[in-house]
């Protein structure tokens, strides 16, 4: 979130913003010396602000009452009930993405909740911050491509590869390359018409950006799907952010590529969806065939 200086229009906050501690943290540098001494103080402790009224949290800052509301007002809150109801609703994220850190003296039964919760909370925190005019123009591109190629590398590749088999639901040819020289072998051999998506978490993998530049180059339409604005976005003509909050301190992430694979459900469903009815009977002919033939295993292997 991009934060104005005093002088200009001030920052707000989503109905579907979870996290105004971050909100603040943010905007620190851009507030007025006396609205930064209230945030300072929300900050240190805000378990205790919670319970605080006007008066004692304006007390506590050393600050005017008058200020705290400007405050308020300053990171997006309609005063400063709104800022409560806010930090309350930030403090429950808060406590669910922390207490879902892997211990070693966590329980099998912990474990499982802990997984869920992460991958759960993250999951809300991806959506919320998804643009939804970035997912247009990507499917936008694909309804016209002649076909689509996916460049991911490492647990990007995973995504690209679950990418390649929803083939029928894009309705046209798709291809995953995973190694890095048949990536760019793949991007050289695009052209106008065509579609390359590149995925990648940190945005930052060679090989991955010189397969999706090597495709722009040629010609093709280029699609990013990242955690972040990130040097890939650079040779990308749709940019979808996927922003999530990993924790790789004590196992290996899923959070980046389960949402990323959401991310290509939207995709491929919207794109499908959009296609002409033709296109969706010889979806549905291809799913019934799929039906008949996983029947038919069924009853040779009862009989």
């Amino acid at each position: 979130m991009s934060v104005e200086s005093a002088s200009g229009e001030r920052p707000s906050v989503s109905a579907v913003d979870d996290n105004l501690l971050e909100v603040i943290a943010r905007s620190l540098p851009e507030l007025r010396k006396s609205e930064r001494r209230g945030a300072e103080a929300l900050l240190k402790d805000p378990e205790l602000v919670l319970t605080m009224t006007l008066a004692e949290l304006s007390k506590l800052a050393g600050v005017s009452e008058p200020t705290v509301i400007r405050f308020s007002m300053a990171i997006g809150c309609e005063g400063f009930r709104d800022l409560r109801v806010k930090l309350a609703r930030s403090l429950a994220f808060a406590r669910t993405t922390s207490h879902a850190a892997i211990s070693e003296d966590d329980d099998l039964a912990g474990l499982i909740g802990k997984m869920f919760d992460f991958n759960l909370s993250n999951l809300t925190w991806a959506r919320a911050r998804l643009d939804p005019d970035a997912i247009g123009a990507a499917v936008a591109a694909m309804l016209t491509a002649r076909k689509i190629e996916f460049f991911g590398y490492g647990a990007s590749g995973v995504v690209a590869m679950d990418a390649q088999q929803k083939f029928p639901l894009f309705g046209v040819p798709c291809g995953a390359p995973l190694d890095g020289h048949q990536m760019v072998m793949t991007a050289a051999m695009m052209r106008p018409g065509d579609v390359a998506v590149a995925i990648s978490n940190t945005g930052e993998t060679p090989a991955v950006i010189t397969a999706i530049q090597t495709a722009r180059e040629r010609g093709a339409t280029t699609v990013g799907i990242t955690g972040s604005a990130s040097p890939l976005l650079e040779h990308c003509d749709v940019a979808v952010v996927v922003e999530t909050l990993e924790n790789t301190d004590l196992y290996t992430p899923t959070v980046s590529r389960l949402s990323a694979m959401v991310v290509i459900d939207i995709l491929s469903t919207a794109v499908s969806l959009a296609r002409d009815d033709p296109h969706r009977k010889r979806f549905a002919d291809m799913k019934a065939l799929l039906a008949s033939i996983r029947s038919a295993r069924r009853v040779q292997e009862d009989s």
